[in-house]
């Protein structure tokens, strides 16, 4: 969600009454009936699935919706017509579905009429919900598709005709019903429902009070408090914006209060909060679909980006540890900080979904049955302290968790509808018992943020459909990706720069899905050619997909951070990309030394990348604050960081010359920070 958008959210939440409410819940209850029974076919989910998003985004999102005047009755009616047309067109997909299987290829009657209102709507609803950069990059692909011929040199193709582009769009499998939609309409709406649940029922809190009770008392303690936070709510929650907008309310006015400049503290929380979409084991929505588009199971992903998201937090706590150094902040006071295990003690039932959800994609367990599984165990949870609250004898309480969890074990035996059919007696418990009204609510205010949550992530799924249809029609990605072949074969090195500048100015108008899945379409093949492996190649791209949010002009994070840090988005960018500045040299680091992803079996080697990479991360961190044991003067600053470029590329005699130059560099600075604390101690004296 752009800045603009983002500022609408109590609106939207605000709008979210009459029939828009109906609708929402009616959303995700259809997700959950699909992903617990899957009664219909894979293309019609999808298509319904879209139908939905699109008649929610033009009612929440009318024409003329912030336009001076107001909003007219008008505008809410044709805001309502556009969405059920938008409906419509998955219900024609369904209604027709074996007539347009047979058919397939072949434009008929309504079929015109419905992919061209299909795409257009698409294209509308994500320039509402987004802004207009995703729009416009997928317009020029449109654009291409249609007009491609008249191009000179080898960009020319051969010609489609409208039938042929409107069909390979709006119908079938390889356009905007393709794979992101697929992953949106099954592993990402369970995820997002599943981090609604937990955050309503105050997972929030508990991250919050264990991270402060943990580290608030510790040097910088409230910036580390923000870094913690964020990285567990990583782990229920996959957006970077969300997470800042979450977690931020919390951590940013405590960090300014504690003595952070603004612009700093909005960069620790934009940085640590995109974290969250690398952080395993639920990763943010560009985890499951980049499983899916290179076939591989979801625990090959999380197994590669286990250490690169370590070392991404451990850069940015070390970050805020260096800079609370610089300007002389210490911790809490001790008995500010609430204790950790006295939050944990009150909530500890919200992690059991996680650590199930955790177990079962550790198991081997597709994403959609782990999700599936934890949201249910999350339900069952809330409603079961709800049912047996007010009841004080431990015997009765420990019977009733037992007998719960005998119940839930009819999963095994009678599959998932048992979870359904134990909800629904906790829930006429809590009725007969008169207990449990905030905890129905609470359900209730889930389903309906979970499918608003749920609204940018699927436009720009279904959206980013018509570039990989169009590259599937016109092979423009081979033509692309040459070029970068033929400099790659000079210098690999400028073809991952210029692969870091495409995910980086793409990034300026787009989130990090459609980020990941152009630049994956067009320069992962590129980078695989050139000897990367397949994971670390896509993972590359993910990884500056995500940095791009960070950075400037645009930095989507750092936008929504501002209003909260009362400070230009722009500073808080620039602090964002001085503190995360690890994050743009790991990756570099995976593709010289794949062991840092896991991908090899020598332990060693993993053992002695994660050394370089932690030794370099210490350097580059203490020449961009300009402080590790006292402050650094600019040339030390220099030699810092030069000393620690040369642990990146892995060639002969450059891990000598950079850890001897660190070494040298620790042993002068210790001299003189001792010798600058000596006369200072003198003189005093």
């Amino acid at each position: 969600m752009t800045p603009s958008h983002a500022n609408d959210s109590q609106e939207n939440r605000a709008s979210l009454a009459g029939a828009i409410f109906w609708i929402a819940i009616a959303f995700s209850a259809y997700q959950l009936w699909m992903a617990a029974f899957h009664p219909l076919s894979s293309q019609v989910i999808r298509a319904i699935h879209v139908g939905f998003v699109l008649l929610m985004i033009f009612v929440l999102y009318p024409p003329f919706h912030g336009q001076r005047g107001g909003l007219g009755t008008s505008g809410r009616v044709l805001g309502w017509a556009l969405g059920l047309a938008g409906f419509a067109t998955g219900l024609y997909q369904w209604y027709f579905e074996v007539e347009l299987t047979v058919r397939a290829g072949e434009m008929e009657g309504w079929d015109w009429v419905v992919g061209i209102v299909l795409i257009a709507l698409v294209f509308d609803a994500a320039r509402r919900v987004m802004g207009w950069g995703l729009p416009i990059i997928c317009g020029i692909f449109l654009l291409y598709a249609l007009f491609g011929q008249h191009l000179p040199g080898n960009l020319a193709h051969r010609g489609y005709g409208l039938d042929q582009i409107v069909g390979q769009l709006g119908f079938g499998t390889e356009g905007i019903y393709g794979t992101p939609t697929y992953v949106s309409s099954t592993y990402i709406f369970l995820f997002i429902l599943f981090g609604a649940f937990l955050e309503q029922a105050g997972m929030i809190k508990l991250f919050n009070d264990f991270a402060m009770g943990t580290v608030g008392h510790s040097r910088g303690g409230p910036a580390k408090v923000s870094v913690i936070s964020s990285g567990l709510m990583g782990t229920i929650n996959g957006s970077g914006v969300a997470n800042v907008v979450t977690t931020g309310q919390f951590t940013i006015p405590l960090m300014k209060r504690f003595g952070y400049s603004p612009a700093f503290a909005g960069g620790v929380e934009a940085t640590s909060s995109m974290g969250g979409q690398i952080m395993p084991p639920v990763m943010g929505a560009v985890a499951f679909i980049m499983a899916e588009t290179i076939n591989v199971p979801y625990l090959s992903i999380v197994k590669a980006a286990i250490i690169p998201a370590i070392l991404y937090f451990v850069t940015v706590f070390w970050m805020v540890h260096l800079e609370a150094g610089r300007k002389g902040l210490l911790g809490l006071p001790k008995e500010e900080c609430p204790n950790p295990w006295t939050a944990v003690k009150a909530r500890w039932y919200l992690l059991l979904p996680l650590a199930g959800l955790v177990g079962l994609l550790f198991s081997g367990y597709t994403p959609l049955f782990s999700g599936s599984v934890g949201l249910a165990l999350t339900v069952v949870l809330i409603f079961g302290a709800a049912a047996i609250s007010g009841i004080k004898g431990f015997a009765l309480r420990a019977l009733f968790w037992v007998l719960l969890g005998f119940a839930c074990a009819g999963f095994f035996q009678f599959g998932v509808g048992t979870f359904f059919v134990v909800t629904a007696v906790l829930i006429a418990i809590t009725y007969l018992r008169r207990v449990g009204g905030d905890t129905r609510q609470l359900a209730v205010r889930a389903l309906v943020e979970g499918a608003r949550h749920a609204l940018p992530v699927a436009i720009a799924c279904a959206l980013v459909g018509v570039i990989i249809g169009v590259i599937n029609l016109t092979g423009v990605a081979a033509e692309m990706g040459g070029y970068v072949i033929a400099i790659g074969r000079e210098s690999l090195f400028l073809a991952l720069f210029l692969t870091m500048l495409t995910c980086l100015i793409l990034g300026m108008g787009i989130p990090t899905i459609p980020n990941y899945i152009i630049t994956s379409s067009l320069a992962a093949p590129v980078l695989l050619e050139l000897g990367v492996p397949l994971i670390v190649s896509h993972m590359f791209v993910f990884y500056f997909g995500i940095m791009a949010d960070l950075t400037p002009p645009v930095a989507l994070a750092a936008f929504a951070a501002a209003p909260i840090a009362r400070e230009k988005g722009l500073k808080i960018s620039l602090n964002a990309v001085r503190v995360a500045i690890a994050g743009f040299i790991v990756p570099y680091m995976a593709v010289y030394s794949p062991a840092l992803m896991l991908q090899g079996d020598s332990w060693t080697a993993t053992l002695w990348i994660v050394f370089k990479a932690l030794v370099a991360i210490g350097m580059w961190g203490a020449g961009a604050i300009g402080y590790l044991f006292s402050p650094l003067q600019w040339w030390e600053r220099i030699v810092a960081v030069v000393a620690a470029s040369f642990l990146v590329v892995a060639l002969p005699i450059t891990d000598e010359i950079g850890l001897g130059s660190v070494a040298l560099f620790l042993a002068w600075h210790v001299w003189r920070t001792r010798r600058q604390r000596g006369h200072r101690h003198y003189t005093q004296s």
